[in-house]
């Protein structure tokens, strides 16, 4: 008996002990069926992603790792979480294609191969059939796949007939007019697909060429997965899906309806649609408004609103998202995007370019970022250019703030704000496209930033939610008056462009008061017609250029430079921005703090009386002034 106790006794002493953290380690020499540790590694992420336990650490070694990882495990809490990372100073690949070889020349043509594949490649999920489809998705009159060819990492275009890529034309693109000859077209039976690729004066068999055949790289399958790291990793080449708001939206890297990812490091790029989502999931709605013409888009996405909440569409359950230090490129669709579950997320730090550079389709939701239900999120210090859109912040937008971005060189515009109600904050930016705004809201506060191009406003008689503070909670629902905004301390350079308004003479006739104070408006950019505090130098010609270099991104500043060295009237504090009419509440931080734009584009402290006017807190200013905004040397670690 005696006997017995003491062994009851071990036995409980060992369940209460700490299980200890594990390193599984993944090696493109290694074996499943090893134990995964540094001397007998796994050999695929996907075979250590479910073995991962809250606590555990993943870490892959150098190579290409052709595979959609599906993890069975998340963490269990900020501190206990399961962490994904390539090894120390090693390269790791994570791609959704293969490599296609064999590639015969098609007789009598110039740069016309064909390669045959077996369906089995691809499982239960062929892009060359798959269509591109979805809702508030364009495609101007033509079929285009989910799947995509890559003649070197480059992704060629994708034409309707065969006849097309035996003798292609140059079609217009945004990034590489000559590059669009190299096209491809793809034919599937019930065994095989067979491709059809122009590659100009290349032997394919003598180059990289793969396709695509993974619809994600990185995505669970199961929701509730919290507490994920992603750190470190090259991510291409996936055959995406387009990610509508209203749909399962999963790009290469996707969070699935969960909480406090943290994605760092890594470089995302040419991805079909979706670099990263952090968005919503299939069961509140998938493409309704294709498939259900019985509602237009806005009833069935105030729809969808509602059930996303009876899903749990809360702060303790989804979002709270970090996303930091990456590279996202060439994807066609979005760099980041989210709908509703980026809510209570930090995006910074990123840089991010040369999305929907191929223009292909058209769309309702292409950007850099491109968020719905942005709550409380706070997008800071991210690079954003040679995209259509920069940033793009649809519906819901309450609580966020964007501050301290660098965003040029985009060719519809820098920032839109659509259908959203206040209070939200955008703060020392450098909007430096032709048209630097474009906003459908009200309840916003403009401060410090620089507008190099013009505004476009308008109402809208959509009826969208606002939200109760802080929270995911609706309120009510109401449309959009265009009005209650709040332009502080801002420089507003205009353009040559006789028939474009700069400024602020767009919301001369809006429903709600403009506040406006301590505003610089310069050559032909106009302050409002009730402004207040604001200075117009029409004779100050202002020239603010980018020039990119090996070591960042410097702005050039020519003409009447000294003219920008404007104090404003006062600092813009809490207690001057008072709240947003509508919502009825204060300008605050994220986190609910008082919020003082007391720091300038710089992180610099700004004077509490009498800052300078602009994102960058200057003391003086004469001729030629060359200002670094960004450095490509800082990647701040962990």
């Amino acid at each position: 008996m005696a006997k017995a106790k003491i062994c009851l006794a071990a036995c409980l002493m060992t369940a209460a002990l700490p299980i200890q953290a594990k390193e599984y380690h993944v090696s493109k020499q290694g074996c499943n069926t090893a134990d995964g540790s540094a001397a007998h590694p796994l050999l695929t992420i996907n075979a250590a992603a479910q073995l991962a336990l809250p606590g555990d650490t993943v870490t892959v070694h150098g190579g290409t790792y052709r595979e959609w990882v599906n993890p069975l495990n998340g963490g269990d809490g900020p501190h206990k979480r399961i962490l994904y990372r390539a090894a120390e100073g090693e390269r790791v690949y994570l791609k959704g294609s293969e490599v296609v070889k064999g590639w015969k020349r098609v007789p009598k043509t110039k740069g016309t191969w064909m390669a045959t594949v077996p369906n089995s490649l691809f499982g239960d999920y062929n892009p060359y059939s798959e269509k591109m489809f979805g809702d508030w998705y364009w495609p101007n009159g033509h079929t285009y796949h989910t799947g995509d060819v890559y003649l070197n990492d480059v992704s060629l275009y994708e034409v309707e007939k065969k006849e097309q890529v035996l003798t292609p034309d140059t079609i217009r693109s945004v990034r590489d007019p000559q590059g669009t000859q190299l096209v491809w077209y793809a034919e599937v039976d019930a065994e095989k697909t067979t491709l059809y690729a122009h590659f100009g004066n290349v032997d394919p068999n003598k180059e990289m060429v793969e396709i695509s055949v993974r619809p994600t790289c990185f995505y669970p399958t199961r929701q509730g997965l919290d507490y994920i790291t992603f750190r470190g990793f090259h991510v291409s080449q996936a055959a995406t899906r387009w990610a509508a708001p209203t749909a399962e939206q999963v790009g290469m890297v996707a969070t699935h309806w969960c909480k406090g990812w943290i994605i760092e490091h890594n470089v995302i790029r040419n991805s079909r649609s979706c670099g990263i989502t952090l968005g919503k999931e299939r069961a509140t709605g998938h493409n309704l408004d294709c498939n259900d013409k019985r509602l237009d888009g806005t009833a069935h996405y105030i729809e969808v609103v509602f059930r996303t909440i009876r899903h749990g569409w809360d702060r303790a359950n989804v979002g709270s998202h970090i996303v930091r230090y990456n590279e996202i490129s060439d994807c066609e669709q979005t760099g980041i995007c989210g709908s509703m579950g980026a809510a209570f997320s930090e995006i910074y730090g990123n840089h991010i370019h040369h999305i929907w550079a191929k223009r292909l389709w058209g769309g309702a939701e292409m950007a850099g970022i491109k968020l719905h239900g942005a709550i409380d999120t706070y997008i800071h210090n991210n690079r954003i250019h040679g995209c259509g859109y920069g940033i793009w912040l649809d519906w819901m937008n309450q609580g966020s703030r964007v501050s301290s971005n660098l965003i040029y060189s985009n060719t519809d515009e820098d920032l839109f704000l659509e259908v959203d109600h206040g209070p939200y904050m955008v703060d020392n930016n450098l909007l430096l496209s032709h048209r630097s705004l474009r906003e459908y809201s009200d309840g916003g506060a403009f401060v410090h930033n620089v507008f190099c191009g013009n505004i476009v406003r308008s109402d809208e008689t959509r009826y969208t939610p606002y939200h109760e503070s802080h929270t995911t909670a609706v309120k009510g629902v109401s449309t959009i008056t265009n009005g209650d905004h709040r332009f502080y301390n801002n420089v507003f350079i205009g353009g040559n462009n006789e028939k474009t308004a700069y400024g602020l003479c767009v919301y001369d006739n809006v429903k709600w008061p403009l506040h406006t104070d301590g505003n610089l408006f310069c050559g032909s950019a106009l302050p409002h017609k009730a402004s207040h505090g604001d200075t117009a130098n029409k004779q100050s010609d202002v020239s603010i250029k980018i020039d990119e270099r090996t070591d960042g991104v410097y702005l050039s500043l020519s003409g009447n430079v000294e003219r920008l060295n404007v104090p404003a009237t006062s600092a813009v504090t809490y207690e001057r921005l008072g709240h947003a009419r509508l919502t009825g509440y204060p300008y605050e931080m994220t986190n609910g703090a008082p919020i003082n734009i007391d720091k300038d584009y710089f992180g610099n402290r700004r004077p509490t009386s009498s800052p300078f006017v602009g994102p960058v807190e200057l003391a003086k200013l004469n001729g030629t002034t060359n200002i670094k905004v960004w450095d490509n040397n800082i990647t701040p670690r962990p």
